[in-house]
């Protein structure tokens, strides 16, 4: 991708090697930026999503780049986890998303800002990893459980980690009771069939008793979903039916169908559909 005759700080940084000015100024507490080719980064291998999600929404960085990445130098990185396995110049700590979506869009470049300071212990690290996807839509609520969890565990105290997140130790015993839950509410909790405050719930029960607990519930909401006098039940939210039409596929492939098409709207079954024929 042409950036003009200006000479990048990944341009040095290859020409003189690793231990370039470059190389030194990046350790410095000071941040650092430029266009950094993409063989000079990875992505994070701690970062606390298993998954980027749909990257689609990130496919104009292939023309323009509105936001740098935060990146570490691979010196840094290693010195808080040697037994990574890191190859690269620089390990990119927040926008690893932004990473991806360039290698999928055909970018060759990224604009990095390179500090060391957020490298200066795990705790800063984790936190800084945690910062860019809290609250964030497609992050869900288990991921940040398990990254609020990693971060608690660095730093020994659950108000530590709060602090360190601007937020309520509350909130941090929150997330972390969240990983008590069955794997099957687990899952429910991830596709919003299970409401996070009757998640808090159930993770107080024990977890052999949670799953039959949580259907039991449902059962009494959709008993209780009859107006007085009525005998019309309460419709059920999407993502219910587009699981049960998921589990009865094999027998009933159009009720798969027609759920998909209720919910998303024929724009939204083409567009589906596009992307499966891509």
């Amino acid at each position: 991708m042409a950036r003009g005759s200006r000479t990048s700080l990944a341009d040095l940084a290859g020409a003189v090697g690793d231990n370039s000015p470059v190389e030194r100024l990046v350790a410095a507490p000071s941040n650092a930026a430029g266009q950094m080719p993409l063989k000079d980064l990875v992505a994070n291998p701690r970062n606390p999503r298993d998954d980027l999600g749909d990257l689609a929404n990130l496919a104009s960085i292939a023309d323009i780049q509105l936001q740098p990445v935060v990146a570490v130098t691979k010196r840094a990185y290693l010195a808080l986890y040697p037994d990574d396995a890191i190859t690269a110049r620089y390990v990119v700590v927040n926008g690893c998303r932004r990473l991806a979506a360039a290698h999928e869009y055909g970018r060759t470049d990224l604009s990095v800002v390179v500090n060391d300071e957020i490298a200066r212990d795990r705790v800063t690290l984790i936190s800084a990893s945690i910062a860019e996807n809290v609250d964030r839509q497609d992050f869900d609520v288990i991921e940040e459980a398990k990254a609020v969890e990693a971060l608690v565990r660095e730093c020994g105290r659950g108000d530590e980690a709060a602090a360190r997140l601007h937020r309520t130790t509350a909130w941090v015993s929150q997330r972390r009771a969240l990983l008590k839950l069955a794997p099957e509410l687990q899952t429910a909790l991830r596709r919003g069939e299970l409401a996070i405050r009757e998640a808090r719930n159930l993770a107080q029960v024990p977890m052999e008793q949670q799953v039959a607990r949580w259907r039991a519930s449902l059962d009494k909401k959709d008993k209780g979903g009859r107006g007085s006098g009525s005998d019309t039940p309460r419709p059920e939210s999407p993502a219910r039916v587009i699981t049960r039409a998921i589990a009865d596929f094999d027998a009933k492939p159009e009720a798969l169908a027609d759920a998909l098409k209720t919910h998303l709207g024929d724009d939204g079954v083409a567009r589906l559909v596009a992307l499966w024929t891509a």
